[in-house]
């Protein structure tokens, strides 16, 4: 691949145009072909130009350019234009941008207004310019489409865009610092959330009012919410941003709100549990791994067009361990694995012992705890889309990542184990079959993915039924917590990875 700093040597990245629409002719060096139009965009490599036959992308070394709309050869400087999520977009895109600049051993400049600069140290050129918008996504979509912005960040895919996953956060309910209630089930907060509860009394909490607080509804988080509520949320205080909401709720004491786990400040995060009591912690781990149910997604939106060189090597750095490093930082969670000893979690063992069913014997788990000594669970996990034995969409790409990893020799000195679980509505002999059905499914994917692996760098199938449940089996989101395959790895040799350490 070609460094942005040599392209930006040898060719125009993009080239400030005109507002207005204006005519070009592209010829052809031999002069056998000419096409006129309304120059779209040029990247240093392809023209885009609009014309009566419909709008054509032309190779810039097979032509020449005439007209007054035709790019500055001698000043390259690419425009690159964010919009969408207000918040994300504020904490998250600086720094990214600041690290990708960093990586290439280009300067940069992060003004409190304005768009962010990267010249290049040399000379002092600018050789690029990102700026952002805050936009709801609707009219961050029709941004996109009327090439007027490049990239859109979003909590929520749209039809027609390509999406490259930036970030991860985790929703939490939060309350004032003096709310005396211990924890909160997600049952009765989407209850609280929909109106239905109205005191804290009906939810064990003192006997107060019960005020909710949100973001406007055509917000990123608060339309994402509402669609995992299947409603619109009901409150009755709307702060513009973030910030402001979680300083409203930390004064005041009939608050109830949810925010991402990176926007909590001065209020208190409510510990969450499912419906029969098993915690759900937001950690890192879980929330990559997708066993915290309220996990929410940050992506980056791209329009189905050629984007400039500079925007597709900012896209291709995101899934850098700069940029990983980039979003840790800015209190998000990034997508690196990330690999934590088994022994680190005693409650899935605690939870295992109390959740388990009338058929899951003292053997069954004694045999899960012989396999989880000494093993380090990764933070790739698969599931399969609802009624289906086909890969999820997350857990596609988290198969992808692991082929990647195998080939590239990571887990040399471990040994692989896809650990198969079900959830405990049939038998036990009927759920052991069908978790090592899913685990083999998993390994059966990761061949195709990675024809050329030995089978000796392959991971073993182990299953283990209804034994290690993640959460409550009396409902459709406990259910499908429990199903799943999980990535486990043991030292062939050696010492394992330290916890909690991040794998490339």
């Amino acid at each position: 691949m070609r460094s942005f700093r040599c392209a930006a040597m040898f060719a125009a990245l993009l080239a400030a145009l005109p507002a207005a629409a204006q005519d070009v002719t592209l010829t052809s060096r031999d002069g056998t072909l000419a096409l006129s139009g309304t120059l779209q965009g040029y990247d240093g490599e392809l023209y885009r130009i609009a014309t009566t036959y419909g709008l054509l992308t032309v190779d810039g070394q097979g032509v020449i350019c005439d007209g007054p709309a035709c790019p500055d050869l001698t000043a390259p400087k690419a425009v690159i234009r964010l919009v969408g999520a207000a918040d994300a977009g504020a904490s998250l895109l600086p720094p990214l941008i600041a690290a990708f600049a960093s990586s290439r051993g280009l300067d940069y400049d992060l003004p409190e207004v304005g768009p962010i600069l990267i010249t290049d140290p040399a000379t002092g050129k600018v050789l690029a310019e990102f700026s952002f918008r805050p936009m709801i996504a609707d009219l961050a979509v029709a941004e996109a489409r009327a090439g007027r912005a490049e990239l859109i960040l979003a909590a929520v895919p749209q039809p027609g865009f390509g999406t490259r996953a930036l970030a991860l956060d985790a929703l939490i309910p939060i309350v004032a610092l003096d709310n005396p209630l211990p924890r909160l089930s997600t049952g009765d907060l989407a209850r609280a959330l929909s109106g239905e509860v109205t005191n804290w009394a009906m939810i064990g909490g003192p006997d107060m009012p019960l005020v909710l607080h949100a973001l406007p509804p055509d917000s990123d988080l608060q339309q994402a919410l509402s669609a995992r509520l299947g409603r619109e949320i009901a409150a009755a205080a709307i702060h513009p941003d973030l910030a402001t909401l979680a300083a409203s709720v930390a004064r005041d004491p009939f608050a109830l709100a949810v925010t991402g786990r990176a926007s909590a400040a001065a209020a208190r995060a409510l510990p969450l549990t499912d419906s029969c009591g098993f915690p759900l912690l937001p950690t890192a781990l879980s929330v990559k791994a997708e066993d915290y149910p309220l996990a929410l997604p940050i992506y980056l939106l791209t329009p189905r067009r050629r984007l400039p060189l500079v925007a597709r090597e900012f896209l291709e750095f995101l899934g850098s361990p700069q940029a990983g490093a980039a979003v840790a930082a800015a209190g998000y969670v990034d997508r690196r694995p990330e690999r934590q000893p088994m022994t680190a979690d005693g409650l899935r063992l605690i939870n295992a012992i109390k959740g388990a069913g009338g058929e899951t014997t003292l053997a069954d788990l004694q045999r899960l705890a012989g396999v989880m000594d000494g093993a380090d669970r990764l933070s790739l996990t698969f599931r399969f889309q609802d009624g289906s034995s086909a890969l999820d969409a997350h857990s596609r790409d988290n198969l992808t990542d692991l082929a990647r990893m195998i080939e590239a020799g990571m887990f040399r000195d471990q040994a692989l184990i896809l650990a198969g679980f079900s959830d405990g509505s049939g038998t036990a002999a009927t759920n052991l079959d069908l978790s090592a059905t899913r685990a083999r499914a998993v390994l059966a994917a990761l061949v195709v993915a990675a024809p050329d692996l030995a089978s000796a760098q392959l991971p073993v199938v182990q299953a283990f039924g209804e034994a290690l449940p993640m959460a409550c089996d009396t409902t459709t989101a406990g259910r499908r917590l429990n199903r799943r395959v999980e990535l486990w790895l043991k030292p062939a040799f050696g010492s394992p990875a330290p916890a909690g350490s991040l794998l490339p």
